[in-house]
């Protein structure tokens, strides 16, 4: 489903998505699934690493393996940019980063591509007070909608809770 929500996006942002964003966008049809549309749309730059890329097919093999051809299939046609994962002496040289170390090359992935935004489902890296904020904006993905992409709080709404037949129910 092409999302048709954003009013004049701004074409010119490089996002980096959570690997949890990747996860849930393929799962459900709710924020982060509108969010991924938007990068297949060209409503921006998608930006990834090849950790968040690592990271995501792990869930997808324990959560969603007979969805792993769906990662596959967005991945090409986002046409993302692909940027280096951190080395393992950044890493270990910037561990108050992030609460959670696993988050550190995520955080660092992001800072070191100097993404606009850094959207994500992790309350480590969403909470206000957070250190990643010192460094970049991490936004929920239905923060990024209304801010970025231009979605109505009834936009919004109409999404939070949708199914994938919901959908069906919309295209027949």
């Amino acid at each position: 489903m092409k999302s048709t929500m954003a009013q004049n996006p701004p074409s010119n942002l490089r996002i980096m998505v959570d690997a949890n964003v990747l996860v849930a966008g393929l799962g459900w049809p709710r924020f982060p699934y509108e969010v991924l549309q938007h990068a297949i749309d060209g409503d921006y730059q998608l930006v990834l690493s090849d950790y968040v890329i690592d990271e995501a097919r792990e869930h997808f093999g324990r959560l969603f393996p007979s969805l792993t051809p769906q990662l596959d299939a967005f991945l090409e046609a986002s046409n993302y940019e692909a940027v280096p994962s951190p080395a393992q002496a950044q890493i270990a040289a910037n561990p108050g980063l992030a609460r959670d170390i696993k988050d550190i090359p995520v955080v660092l992935s992001a800072k070191n591509a100097r993404v606009d935004y850094l959207v994500s489902l992790d309350k480590d890296l969403t909470s206000p007070d957070e250190p990643v904020h010192q460094h970049l904006k991490v936004l929920l993905p239905g923060t990024f909608l209304r801010e970025q992409m231009g979605w109505t709080s009834e936009e919004l709404e109409a999404i939070r809770s949708r199914t994938w037949q919901d959908m069906k129910c919309e295209d027949e």
